[in-house]
């Protein structure tokens, strides 16, 4: 879902929204910054990993860890980049297999495949839930005039927004499948946020992103954009400074408070 039209002015002014006058577009990461999703792929990736360790290294086996493991090798990273990272982390290895290899193969794919079915499976008993934060933010974005779009490695992005009822407040969407049809890199590359300020028509330097993971903080800094803001739901805020966030915030509600 790409906008093609062009933005060569600046918006009206609108209300404050804690960000440079230069911003003339916001391109939001979804899990963890927009909905409480991130939580659930976290869950569905230690039960696809501790399920493959155990098998691996038998009941003495070191878990994954849902906060610390997810964020440093999973989290805003496409599936199966995250899978081959944790493992590499702890040592182990698997073939690369295919996309669309099926749950129960013994590849990279197959893994990243059984975690995305365990990951429907929550999506489906618990709902997609926006940030009350995150929607108030969003409509004053909207209210403003800047170009609004999603940037997300989940190939589930378009239900999750449906889910959340959050689809009718963006212009563009930029997801796993859009990366995987267009062969785009994934975080911590630049590629994904980059395809959705062509899609705006707006120039990196006039767009703001917003993320809540360290690989998407530092594909916001190597695309070289305007602005780029730090959600700090687990207290790594410092983390996010030095990955390359301009300013953290712990929901984007506070943003609001900023003239």
């Amino acid at each position: 879902m790409l906008d093609a039209r062009k933005s060569k002015e600046p918006p009206a002014a609108g209300p404050p929204l804690g960000l440079p006058a230069q911003v003339w577009a916001c391109l939001f990461d979804l899990d963890g910054v927009l909905t409480e999703t991130a939580t659930l792929h976290a869950r569905a990736w230690k039960t696809a990993f501790d399920a493959f360790l155990r098998e691996r290294q038998g009941p003495a086996f070191i878990p994954f860890d849902a906060v610390d493991d997810y964020d440093r090798y999973v989290d805003g990273k496409p599936r199966q980049d995250g899978a081959r990272a944790f493992l590499a982390a702890r040592g182990l290895s698997l073939p690369e297999g295919h996309e669309g290899d099926p749950p129960q193969a013994e590849t990279i794919a197959g893994l990243a495949e059984r975690k995305d079915e365990i990951f429907l499976r929550l999506l489906r008993a618990e709902g997609g839930r926006a940030y009350a934060g995150s929607v108030r933010y969003l409509e004053a974005v909207r209210h403003a005039g800047l170009r609004t779009a999603v940037v997300s490695s989940s190939r589930h992005c378009a239900q999750i927004l449906e889910a959340a009822r959050l689809t009718s407040l963006f212009e563009a969407r930029v997801d796993g499948l859009t990366a995987a049809r267009e062969h785009l890199a994934g975080k911590p590359a630049p590629d994904t946020y980059l395809a959705a300020a062509r899609g705006l028509g707006v120039e990196p330097a006039h767009g703001a992103v917003f993320e809540d993971a360290l690989a998407g903080v530092e594909a916001g800094r190597a695309g070289r954009f305007g602005f780029v803001v730090g959600v700090d739901r687990r207290g790594e805020a410092a983390e996010l400074r030095r990955h390359g966030a301009d300013v953290v915030v712990p929901d984007l509600a506070w943003l609001l408070r900023t003239p």
